[in-house]
């Protein structure tokens, strides 16, 4: 089963190559400029732009929001699997990780959430996901909560630089 490269706007480049990537979804705030790996096509590229905040946006903060995650999902239906998904955001910690985790549920919806949370803690101690994703992710796909649930009992990450890429795998169908 392919696997969900997380990492930092700074290491894109590099995780990119790394892994063999060939498809992104960046959620960054609009403000933010940055340069697409050219390993990556323009046209399987999703970018979302949306500031890492857990509540609704003022003046220029853009709260992630419902067509920002049914977009994450779409984008991630899609995926071809032959090589790995990279997700990124600012730093790799809250964005990126909440959208890995939405993106490993809708393509493998039989996955019980506590142990997708589980490997995500192991993947990275750093990873603290924006709970207004996770949250907005949970309803989308009618989790009924278990996702807010489980990505809560792993609890906030270790304190993070900004420089810890981790790769997520999807994970099998489980019986519940």
């Amino acid at each position: 089963m392919n696997a969900i490269v997380v990492a930092p706007l700074a290491r894109i480049a590099e995780m990119a190559v790394r892994h063999g990537a060939r498809e992104m979804i960046s959620l960054m705030a609009k403000e933010q400029a940055f340069h697409r790996p050219a390993v990556i096509q323009a046209h399987r590229h999703l970018l979302l732009n949306m500031n890492d905040i857990t509540f609704k946006g003022t003046g220029n903060l853009i709260a992630p929001g419902e067509t920002h995650v049914r977009q994450l999902i779409d984008f991630s239906r899609h995926w071809d699997q032959g090589a790995p998904l990279l997700i990124h955001c600012w730093m790799g910690v809250s964005r990126s990780p909440a959208a890995a985790l939405i993106a490993a549920l809708c393509l493998v919806p039989d996955q019980s959430e506590e142990a997708l949370a589980h490997r995500l803690r192991e993947a990275s101690p750093f990873a603290t996901p924006n709970m207004r994703i996770i949250e907005i992710g949970d309803a989308i796909l009618g989790r009924n909560g278990r996702l807010t649930d489980a990505v809560r009992a792993i609890g906030r990450g270790a304190d993070a630089d900004g420089n810890a890429p981790f790769v997520l795998t999807l994970g099998a169908p489980q019986d519940r």
